[in-house]
């Protein structure tokens, strides 16, 4: 169900990715992001498969946790398999009325969908490692140097923050009603696919108004914590660099160059 879904959650831990700072890590992110879309040959994602589970290992996630991130997504990766698996000319190997799957297009179907699978992964590791105070610190000194241009820095990273701790609430809250509506003999696992979404409607209201009220009660209670935004604020803990965010950076731009190496002058 629902609840087996882990993306956006936090599991604390003091493995080599916990410890960085969380600047690091989302620098780091982006670079891997970029990397992921260097990648054309073979060997380069080879390359990104090799770092990808090197860094499961280092965080010390259980694995079963990371794939469970890409759960909710795997349409999106079937689609995006489909796609280039009929719509990418070359060799015919199947074809069925208008529908013709090609060499070309199995081999770029199956690349495009690796790609966005190691994304998620690495994009999951960032929010099971990071707590989202710390992560709502890092964007924000990120983004800090914009405000000499009017850029409210602080409230687009506790934006950010908010949206990505309320995922698995959400997902509880829609498990819970999708069960209450069940015991009342709803059906939301058989019938056409057309079927199920139209079973899925009924969901949608409790699911916006339980989202709202949320959003009105965590509103309230931070006015009564006499909450004004980054103005003044002060943290317990400041953030700082160490040998261990220079070994990072390192290892990024390393995989940065390979893969550029890979594409351009190999």
């Amino acid at each position: 169900m629902l609840n087996n879904i882990t993306f956006g959650q936090y599991f604390p831990g003091n493995s080599f990715l916990h410890r960085l700072d969380p600047r690091t890590k989302i620098v780091g992110t982006l670079l891997f992001i970029s990397s992921i879309f260097l990648a054309e040959k073979v060997t380069a994602y080879v390359v990104i498969l090799v770092f990808t589970l090197l860094a499961i290992a280092v965080s010390r996630i259980p694995p079963r946790f990371v794939f469970r991130s890409f759960r909710p997504l795997w349409i999106i990766l079937v689609f995006t398999l489909g796609i280039h698996m009929f719509s990418t000319p070359g060799l015919v190997l199947y074809a069925w009325g208008p529908l013709t799957l090609t060499q070309e297009g199995l081999r770029q179907g199956i690349l495009m969908s690796a790609r966005l699978l190691f994304l998620i992964i690495m994009s999951s590791l960032l929010t099971f490692t990071t707590s989202p105070i710390v992560l709502t610190d890092g964007i924000e000194r990120l983004l800090s140097p914009f405000r000499k241009i009017g850029f409210p820095a602080h409230e687009l990273a506790m934006m950010m923050t908010i949206a990505l701790r309320f995922i698995p609430t959400l997902l509880e809250e829609t498990d819970r009603i999708m069960k209450a509506q069940m015991a009342r003999g709803a059906d939301f696992s058989s019938g056409t696919i057309v079927r199920r979404a139209q079973n899925m409607i009924p969901l949608l209201i409790p699911l916006f108004i339980s989202a709202f009220r949320r959003a009105d009660e965590l509103a309230t209670a931070m006015e009564a914590r006499c909450y004004r935004g980054g103005e003044n604020r002060t943290r317990m803990k400041e953030l700082a660099l160490s040998w261990l965010d220079g070994i990072a950076a390192c290892v990024f731009s390393l995989l940065l160059f390979l893969l550029a190496y890979l594409r351009w002058w190999h």
